[in-house]
């Protein structure tokens, strides 16, 4: 039986996020010896029914049908944001003011002006000894911990070229439903934000440089959707037919973008292509990452999510890439969980994340990534944005 002090947690938001940080929050302290035992203490939602059925499947002791009420007990202590992006500045602010620590979704915020007051708020509540992550969990995959530290080691040599995509396929119907991610009030933006978000945190995170500078087309393929389900009250995706009403969609389809790197080691940044889409017929999470460096390349793609491709220059010419099954003990996080060669899913990022959490809130120290390192993303997507605006003309960051 543990005797560490709890981390007693409220959790905003019980759908895909929720459920996926709900089975993090369960799982970790099974895998990891964890300084503080996190406790699931209550999750919030607006449908009563609703999450008190979701309580009760992901294993939270109590449900509240108003956020407020979490930020009001005196029961918790951190409160997990896994809502639309228009409410993250609201509830991060409400919380961290509370003196409660915060793990908030990806994006950070709508716009770089709440980016900007939610980073302010962290500020000032670190200083108090209360501290906000972002939910980046693309950086807790194996792989791509063991890319970070292959080029914090020097192994890469300087980094020239950052190439980055993430391509799905799940809206390529343009009968499939309207959701609250086509909405841009709810959602900031589409493709670009929503996925775009992880690839521009990934390639910054792991070349150890920041974008500086962009140029870049924004495209929407469909422009109207049926309203279907709960936004026109069927209570389920319903019947789509030439009758049923259809809403507008206010954000990008698919983001291209050339973007040009500064800081590091390096006396000259890295430049990069990334691209997001989630029309990509035949990919269903391709969330893909290529570094080269003047003595070796780096290569990953979500859907062989177990693997590195690594080539070194300094090897024959001819070996080409070489895969390294990322199942070793010594790989990042990896000697928790199965023998050698048994490889993690989709859902150990964000048991990582809760492990690395926990740990540095133990600690005293900021987590990462910070709600600076979000705001710097969230520049990167506003970039991205006035540059489409104003026909692809190079935007600084």
């Amino acid at each position: 039986m543990t005797t560490a002090k709890p981390l007693r947690v409220g959790m905003v938001g019980y759908a895909f996020m929720g459920a996926a940080h709900s089975h993090a929050w369960r799982t970790a302290p099974r895998f990891f010896d964890l300084p503080l035992q996190p406790q699931l203490t209550a999750v919030a939602g607006r449908n009563a029914s609703g999450v008190r059925a979701a309580a009760d499947k992901l294993g939270w002791e109590s449900a509240e049908t108003d956020w407020r009420r979490l930020i009001e007990r005196d029961d918790i202590d951190l409160i997990d944001i896994c809502t639309p992006g228009n409410t993250h500045a609201e509830i991060a602010a409400a919380a961290l003011e509370a003196g409660k620590h915060v793990l908030c979704e990806k994006p950070l915020a709508n716009s770089v002006e709440e980016a900007e007051r939610m980073t302010v708020t962290a500020e000032a509540a670190a200083k108090r000894g209360v501290f906000a992550m972002c939910g980046f969990s693309y950086r807790r995959t194996p792989a791509l911990a063991l890319a970070k530290r292959m080029v914090d080691e020097g192994r890469l040599g300087a980094i020239r070229h950052v190439r980055a995509q993430y391509l799905q396929d799940w809206l390529s119907d343009e009968n499939a439903p309207m959701t609250w991610r086509l909405d841009r009030s709810k959602s900031g933006s589409g493709s670009l934000g929503d996925i775009g978000a992880h690839s521009i945190d990934a390639a910054q995170w792991i070349a150890g440089q920041k974008i500086t500078g962009v140029s870049a087309l924004l495209e929407t393929f469909v422009p109207e959707r049926p309203l279907a389900g709960d936004l026109v009250g069927l209570g389920g995706h319903g019947d789509v037919g030439q009758d049923t009403p259809r809403g507008a969609v206010t954000v990008d389809d698919a983001a291209i973008f050339s973007a040009r790197f500064a800081g590091g080691a390096a006396a000259v940044g890295a430049v990069g292509v990334f691209e997001a889409t989630r029309y990509a017929l035949g990919r269903k999470n391709a969330m893909r990452l290529e570094l080269n460096g003047t003595k070796a390349s780096l290569a990953f793609d979500f859907e062989d999510m177990n693997a590195l491709s690594f080539y070194d220059a300094a090897e024959s010419p001819d070996a080409g890439f070489r895969r390294i099954f990322v199942t070793e003990p010594e790989h990042p996080y990896v000697g928790n969980w199965w023998p050698t060669g048994h490889g993690l899913g989709y859902e150990h990022g964000f048991t990582h994340q809760v492990v690395d959490l926990v740990h540095a809130l133990a600690q005293g120290t900021q987590p990462e990534p910070s709600f600076a390192n979000a705001l710097q993303v969230q520049r990167v997507l506003a970039a991205v944005e006035a540059s489409a605006a104003n026909s692809s003309q190079w935007q600084k960051v």
